[in-house]
């Protein structure tokens, strides 16, 4: 039994590492505890408890949750410290010892916090609660608000493809997910509390329906009804599961947004095969030409590691070329991290720290020619944009439909409001286009 009346008058300040749906995994965790009276710490409070959400995916990752451990502690000196995520599940002992580290929460826990407070009495030595990945069968629902316009949808969590290079499987378990109609239900409260858009979010959500029987497909076209709703966007989806009928169904749905996140990882052949990935160059470039052919104003953005083992000056030039052929909107590039236990480390071939930077640095800046040339194809064209709360002394921004970034002077008219406008040219640091005309408030 939980004695709640030790949580009164506390506060409490969170930090989160890594992707959408560790953000939207913390901020379950911020309801729950302000459920229980814990209430969220302003800034510049001295917090009485700090939970840190870790990553894993790359060893940059670890250092900055370790780091961030430590700077909480100096800020927050006495503080109960929880330390959870991925981080936490593959490493719980490791960080048991870190210095100021109270509870290590494994990857099924998260959302059984409060269990784990006690009465907030610091510990000489942390403890840690995580059983073995290959157990965790269990799925924490999350829907969360990243603000008062865009909430955070889990649908599906753990993964099932084991690519050389990645620990996802490890830190999430196998692939699971809940039942559509829940999912309708969260995305039927989350309209009701004045949502108006939802990011779908998951470890690998192509994969919806295999603890349930269901499919994606069906879980997109249910969700399309919800009313209140007026914009979904797919977070990231597989290549090989990104299906024609749901790039059809895109085409004439009512609420999901001409927007698609299509990791690609690799763009030669020999590098795909060495990271088990499930397609060729020529597949992806058939797809990535099949929602152009449906959808031509779609944002496609794409996911690239570069370095990896076994991608030689050769195979990286080749992969360069086929990126720059690919009619897409912009890169996420990452550099290939070692992770312990990963079959990559078998790979010979290993690319050096400096060539890693040189091949991100040349993606980059090809991302952003993509980018502003994909930006620049709609300037003087009228859209609909969803603006967000700005913050202080910042213009107010929010994103089309196919998810150009806008910025235009304040006006809280406009806020968690869908507008049509008239797009001109960009902003001074051409990271989104400016507002020529506002045309009207649907």
């Amino acid at each position: 039994m939980i004695d709640k009346t030790v949580f009164q008058d506390k506060k409490a300040v969170y930090y989160t590492l890594g992707c959408k749906l560790n953000f939207s995994e913390t901020a379950t965790i911020e309801r729950i505890m302000q459920e229980a009276g814990i209430r969220t710490a302003r800034r510049g409070e001295q917090a009485d408890i700090c939970v840190i959400n870790s990553c894993a995916v790359t060893q940059e990752a670890e250092k900055k949750c370790r780091q961030a451990i430590h700077k909480l502690v100096r800020q927050h000196p006495g503080a109960f410290v929880v330390v959870t995520g991925c981080y936490a599940q593959l490493s719980p002992e490791k960080l048991a010892k870190v210095l100021g580290v109270d509870v290590v929460l494994g990857i099924d826990k998260k959302s059984d916090i409060l269990d784990y407070l006690g009465t907030l009495t610091k510990r000489q030595e942390g403890e840690w609660f995580a059983q073995p990945t290959k157990d965790v069968r269990r799925f924490v629902p999350s829907c969360s608000r990243g603000d008062r316009t865009r909430y955070f949808l889990k649908v599906q969590d753990g993964c099932d493809y084991f690519c050389t290079y990645c620990t996802i499987p490890f830190a999430r378990g196998r692939s699971r997910n809940p039942q559509i109609e829940e999912l309708v239900a969260q995305a039927n409260q989350a309209a009701a509390e004045g949502g108006r858009e939802i990011v779908i979010t998951g470890v690998n959500i192509g994969d919806f329906g295999k603890s349930t029987g269901e499919s994606f497909v069906s879980l997109v076209k249910a969700l399309d009804t919800v009313d209140g709703i007026a914009r979904y966007r797919i977070s990231s989806i597989e290549p090989n599961l990104i299906t024609d009928e749901i790039i059809d169904y895109m085409k004439g749905s009512r609420s999901f947004m001409p927007h698609l996140h299509i990791p690609l990882q690799a763009g030669s052949d020999e590098v795909l095969k060495l990271m088990h990935r499930r397609y060729d160059t020529a597949f992806f470039a058939q797809k990535i030409a099949k929602v152009r052919e449906v959808m031509p104003d779609a944002f496609i953005g794409v996911d690239v590691i570069v370095g990896t083992r076994g991608e030689t000056d050769e195979l990286f030039e080749q992969a360069l070329e086929f990126i720059r052929g690919l009619d897409i909107s912009q890169l996420h590039v990452f550099s290939y991290s070692e992770r312990p236990g990963t079959r990559a480390l078998k790979i010979d071939g290993a690319v050096s720290p400096a060539e890693k930077h040189r091949r991100s640095q040349l993606l980059i800046a090809l991302s952003e020619e993509k980018r502003i040339a994909f930006y620049e194809r709609h300037c003087g064209k009228e859209a609909v944009v969803l603006f967000e709360k700005p913050r202080t002394g910042m213009p107010i921004g929010g994103f089309t439909e196919n998810y150009i970034r806008v910025e235009t002077k304040n006006d809280d008219a406009l806020v968690n409001n869908l507008v049509r406008v008239r797009l001109g040219g960009f902003n001074e640091d051409k990271s989104a286009l400016l507002v020529d005309e506002i045309l009207g408030i649907e």
